[in-house]
Order: C-alpha cells, then sequence, then structure tokens
C-alpha cells in the first residue's frame, strides 16, 4: 500500500532512529519534540503506557509498528498476544530487537502486513494501536476501515497521527515530510472522526498536541 514516491521508513533508516532514540530519551527527545514538532512527548508516552493495563490474554495489534516504541508500555510477564505488523522487513526486526531488550519476546509476534489490507479476521482484537502512523499510509482512510475490522466489538482503537489542520506553522513540517517521502496524504481532525464514526466507532475522541492528534475510540 504505497504511492508512487512515498517510501517505507525502513528505506530511511536515519529517520527511523533519531523517531526511535527521540521516544526513548524524554528528556533531550522531549526537547526536540517541542522544538520541532511543537508537541509534548509525555502524551506518547501516557498513550503507550495504557497497554500495561491491559490484562493477561489481551489480543493487541501495533501497527505499524515501527521500531516497536509502543512496547515500551508492555510489562515482562503481562501475558499479552501482541502483534507487531509493518509492510517492512527491516521494522518488523527492529521491533523485535526492541522486545528482545526489553524482555518482552514470548509475548510479541512480528507479521509483515499491509495495513490497506490486514491479513486478520474480522474481529480478532481487543485493541489496536497506531501511534504516528497514519499520516504513512497513502490511504488512511482505507487504513481505519481495516483497523476497525479487526476489532471486536467493544475493543479500543488508539493512535496518533500528523495532521492537516493543525496551523499554518506547522505545514513546512508537512511539506518537508512529504518531499522526503515520509508522509503521505494524512487527513484532518474532522475528517478522521468522521472515517471512524462511519466504521461504527463510538464517540471517538481527538486530542491536539502540537502537529500531532491522538485519536481513541471503542468499537461498537
Amino acid at each position: 500500500m504505497r504511492l508512487p514516491g512515498l517510501r517505507p521508513w525502513s528505506d530511511d533508516p536515519l529517520w527511523a532512529s533519531v523517531y526511535d532514540w527521540s521516544v526513548e530519551h524524554p528528556i533531550a527527545g522531549g526537547a526536540l519534540w517541542r522544538v520541532g514538532i511543537h508537541s509534548d512527548l509525555r502524551r506518547l508516552h501516557d498513550a503507550a503506557g495504557e497497554l500495561s493495563l491491559l490484562p493477561a490474554g489481551t489480543r493487541v495489534l501495533d501497527v505499524p509498528c515501527g521500531g516497536g516504541v509502543a512496547l515500551r508500555g508492555v510489562t515482562v510477564g503481562q501475558g499479552l498476544d501482541y502483534v507487531a505488523a509493518d509492510i517492512a522487513p527491516a521494522m518488523l526486526e527492529r521491533t523485535m530487537d526492541s522486545a528482545r531488550r526489553r524482555g518482552l519476546e514470548d509475548q510479541v509476534e512480528p507479521r509483515l502486513a499491509d495495513v490497506g489490507d490486514l491479513p486478520f479476521d474480522d474481529a480478532s482484537f481487543d485493541r489496536v494501536v497506531s501511534f504516528t502512523g497514519l499520516h504513512c499510509f497513502p490511504d488512511p482512510a482505507r487504513a481505519v476501515v481495516e483497523m476497525v475490522r479487526v476489532l471486536r466489538p467493544g475493543g479500543v482503537l488508539t493512535g496518533s497521527a500528523v495532521l492537516n489542520d493543525t496551523g499554518i506553522v506547522h505545514e513546512p513540517l508537512r511539506r518537508v515530510g512529504r518531499l522526503a517521502g515520509l508522509i503521505g496524504p494524512s487527513c484532518t481532525g474532522p475528517e478522521l472522526l468522521g472515517w471512524l464514526r462511519a466504521e461504527g466507532v463510538r464517540d471517538p475522541v481527538l486530542e491536539l498536541s502540537g502537529a500531532i492528534g491522538y485519536f481513541r475510540g471503542v468499537k461498537g
């Protein structure tokens, strides 16, 4: 699921490494996020931290898993059935490296997958997470359809994305990201909420933090 000119993050390991490093270094990384995208990195940490509250046996889909930044919210021995999915094999390798460092490899299964056509049954996950991923997809509306499809009724979808309507101050970020092939068409906040509602997500919420919007909703 790629647009012409839009390359997977595995083709640009420098950007992937910078992103992963920033998330794992709250002080320096937090400063980078504040200056670069006017966003509070603690918001991402809090969103990932919700995973630590899930009971054993919960089936989680993380797409795109990227370098495995969401794994910071999983605890050793928690007993999750955690599927890390990405279209890029290099990202799956990075995620599994992170899982091994954190002692989580027994909970994490890597899967090569296209978010536009997920290879999973309907209603097969209790939680779907997609942090800083939606803006990378060439068809974000289709990605929402697929992520909600594989979520069971009552399950939670949560994630974040660089949005198109966060102000002119962030327009250079979006333009440079697209020229570099790292950002796709993305969407506005109202568009994202509309897509979620159309797929049966009840009362979705969206909170802005600089250039990034954090979304969450429960499938009806």
